[in-house]
């Protein structure tokens, strides 16, 4: 097992027969010991939310298995917190899509003249590209086409996927009375096919979720999620 990346709440290691193991950390994304999915860098450590986002991770995953949609994820082993997925190839040096239903966050920062704090928005997608020192920026569509980074069918393909997983997640989530406000996927191309697929995590440390109009951390979200 050699260890091919450091990051921020995973690290990845690279197996013998080609696939990866992700060994998660219990370190979150935030500044100032306060947790925000979409900051850039670590803020804080929460003793369990490793194991917490791996077993979300899992349980997401399988969710989308059971609604054939296609993941890089193999299996999961919560007594470590890592996870045995497929070789994927990046989109660029990588990229993330979000999908938004509420204004909260960035979206509310960017658009504060005219959005509303939780302000409901009808699936909202943004992509941005992966890079902590330009600060993930936002990127269009003619943008990601022109630089290479995506074709038009790649495209629409991933908006359309991103979509639909937000859907079933959602639904899954208003289903044990949470509210899903955003969610941040990350794609990539998977097997000989090279087909279009989900990467890296679904886990509370990718997504906002409320409670009765109170934000839910990682370990909070695997509690209801999973009880």
């Amino acid at each position: 097992m050699q260890l091919v990346y450091e990051g921020k709440t995973k690290n990845v290691y690279r197996l013998g027969d080609g696939n990866y193991l992700l060994k998660f950390k219990d370190d979150l994304t935030g500044s100032d010991g306060v947790f925000d999915p979409g900051a850039n860098t670590v803020g804080l450590q929460m003793e369990g939310a490793g194991r917490a986002g791996l077993r979300l991770t899992k349980y997401f995953f399988e969710l989308l298995k059971q609604h054939n949609i296609p993941t890089h994820y193999l299996e999961a082993s919560l007594a470590d917190a890592s996870m045995i997925v497929k070789p994927a190839q990046f989109f660029g040096r990588g990229m993330e899509v979000i999908c938004r239903y509420r204004a909260y966050g960035s979206f509310l920062r960017r658009y504060r003249l005219y959005a509303a704090e939780g302000q409901p928005l009808d699936g909202y997608i943004e992509f941005t590209l992966k890079d902590d020192a330009a600060g993930d920026p936002l990127i269009t569509k003619d943008g990601l086409v022109m630089l290479n980074i995506l074709s038009e069918d790649e495209y629409e393909t991933i908006k359309a996927l991103t979509r639909r997983i937000a859907d079933l997640i959602r639904e899954d989530l208003a289903g044990k009375q949470l509210d899903l406000y955003d969610l941040k996927l990350e794609f990539g191309l998977v097997g000989p096919a090279r087909e279009i697929a989900v990467i890296d995590e679904i886990s509370g440390g990718n997504m906002r979720v409320f409670h009765n109009g109170r934000f839910l951390d990682p370990l909070e979200l695997a509690q209801k999620v999973l009880a």
